[in-house]
């Protein structure tokens, strides 16, 4: 057993301008939780630092803005590798033997080093390319032909055209635009940044990148696991692909529908024919039932953005949860600004690591599919707020899937009818055998639909970590997974000086995608939990906890 002695670290970090260097720390148990316990107190202040310059740019796109966010991000890198370096050095041959397993896991949790392992070229390079795909994505435009002065964006202007349009061409049009403005100018920059993330994670142990993300899972069995369950929900997804591959050959004839081929991936409602259920109003199976889609009820209500997120703050008080604290109203960026500027419009939510400050960035538009992102994203929130006084290394799910099922569970209670009925949307929520048929299959083209598309997206990344899929592959492979597990093709010709995957937000986000996956199966049995605490009668589709 080695003898516990103090460890003097002289490394320096410069933060603000500042000298700080790490006291010393006596290398056994209880210096290791004054380690711990020092970071913790750092990574709030830094951390804030670099999450507010991020948002920052992401809720106005210019070139200061840019450079400030890389430099915040190339100091929280500074931040990362002094105190994984000291974890490691300090702690290394002793931490397996603490009596406290979980100061272990916070020794472990601070010795990653990630994007922090490279030198500090390649370093400013990597988050400069980051930084830039961001840019990219967020910026694209698609122009009229001829119309030049007056170009469509993602959101709101091409969402809305693929979610309404039925013209084949004009559909045609917009998906080839995006795809075009969005992806093709990132495949220089993604093959570098897949080669240095891939040195940054070898350097912590890891075969790849994709390899590091899996970890985060903890099963040595995942991979497995998730092809399991997928070929468990298959005959399902066939069903649904099946049937509506009819419904748009009754919409659009066999010159563009194919009853025993893929389906065109443009015609499905969504940008990425992720989503279906934005086409439901072509596959009602009882089309003179009530509409649960209560998009126009919104809209004649008079809801604007606003009510919908106090709204979904309700439901959350509702289960006794905690109300938005006030820096969420004031800070939140809830629709898109009206002054011109360039944002990132994807929703997301943020923690910013000071225990008092949390928003969503979301171009919110008055949709019911809307009220139901509101919700999810303020389920991730209410998932920061239970967590927040945790030390930093703790704040985050039990795996990323898991964050992302606990913001999803909610949203299966507030698009029931029972639920619509109660907050004045639905008139009456007391359904027959027919209308739950048509909820059901609006619920099939959100959550069955989906399903194929979460787990192909991490195939593609893994395979190209890993060197499986070379450069000159990435878009042949992309479409063959497109092609095998969720049964659509391309609506023309594409090649190798394409990049669709690019098109696709968490490509350039650097977004990890399975977490998707494992929380669209993960929801339904947090949902089945909460009705049966809810004390709720019936079949589990029809039910609130509201």
């Amino acid at each position: 057993m080695q003898a516990a002695m103090p460890w003097l670290l002289t490394l320096v970090f410069l933060s603000g301008g500042s000298c700080t260097q790490l006291p010393s720390y006596n290398q056994n148990e209880q210096g290791a939780e004054m380690f711990v316990s020092d970071y913790n107190k750092s990574a709030e202040i830094t951390f804030f630092k670099s999450i507010s310059a991020s948002w920052d740019y992401n809720t106005n796109l210019t070139q200061y803005n840019q450079q400030k966010q890389i430099n915040a991000s190339l100091e929280l890198l500074d931040f990362k590798e002094l105190w994984a370096n000291s974890a490691k050095q300090l702690f290394d041959n002793i931490k397996d033997n603490f009596t406290d397993k979980t100061l272990t896991k916070r020794i472990n949790s601070i010795r990653i080093l990630g994007s922090a392992n490279l030198d500090p070229k390649d370093r400013k390079q990597y988050n400069t390319i980051l930084s830039e795909m961001e840019s990219i994505y967020s910026t694209a435009k698609v122009c009229p032909p001829n119309q030049e002065d007056t170009c469509w964006s993602l959101e709101p202007d091409l969402v809305e055209t693929m979610a309404k349009s039925r013209s084949y061409k004009m559909l045609l049009y917009a998906w080839e635009g995006w795809h075009n403005a969005a992806g093709n100018p990132l495949r220089d920059k993604y093959t570098e940044y897949v080669n240095l993330s891939n040195i940054a994670s070898q350097m912590d142990g890891f075969e790849d990148t994709g390899a590091y993300w899996r970890s985060w899972y903890d099963s040595n069995s995942f991979e497995a696991d998730l092809e399991n369950i997928y070929k468990q929900i298959k005959p399902l997804y066939l069903n649904l692909h099946a049937f509506v591959r009819r419904k748009l050959y009754q919409r659009y004839g066999p010159k563009y529908i194919n009853l025993k081929g893929p389906i065109p991936a443009h015609l499905l409602g969504n940008m990425w024919s992720q989503d279906w259920s934005n086409i439901y109003d072509m596959m009602i199976p009882f089309p003179d039932k009530a509409n649960i889609d209560v998009t126009d009820t919104m809209v004649a209500k008079n809801w604007n953005v606003t009510y919908m997120f106090r709204e979904s703050e309700r439901f959350f008080t509702s289960l006794g949860l905690i109300p938005m604290p006030q820096e969420f109203w004031d800070y939140s960026m809830l629709e898109k600004p009206k002054d011109g500027r360039e944002v990132v419009c994807h929703a997301s939510a943020w923690d910013f690591r000071n225990r008092k400050d949390f928003r969503i960035k979301q171009c919110t538009t008055v949709t019911m599919e809307q009220l139901v992102t509101v919700h999810h994203e303020m389920g991730h929130v209410e998932y920061y707020l239970q967590y927040k006084d945790l030390p930093v290394s703790f704040r985050g799910g039990a795996n990323p899937g898991f964050h992302e099922a606990v913001g999803d569970v909610m949203a299966l209670s507030v698009s029931t009818p029972e639920h619509l009925a109660k907050i004045g949307l639905l008139e009456n929520a007391m359904g027959d055998n027919e209308t739950d048929i048509n909820y059901l299959l609006k619920m099939a083209l959100e959550k069955i639909a989906f399903l194929p598309f979460g787990y192909l997206i991490d195939q593609w990344r893994w395979g190209v970590f890993s060197g499986r899929t070379s450069p000159k592959n990435y878009n042949y492979e992309w479409w063959y997974l497109r092609t095998k597990y969720q049964g659509i093709c391309p609506p023309l010709p594409r090649d190798e000086t394409n990049f669709d995957p690019g098109a696709k937000y968490h490509i350039p986000a650097v977004t990890p995608y399975i977490r998707y996956f494992v929380s669209f199966i993960l929801q339904f049995q947090f949902h089945k939990a909460l009705c049966n605490a809810s004390q709720h009668q019936g079949p589990l589709h029809k039910c609130d906890i509201y």
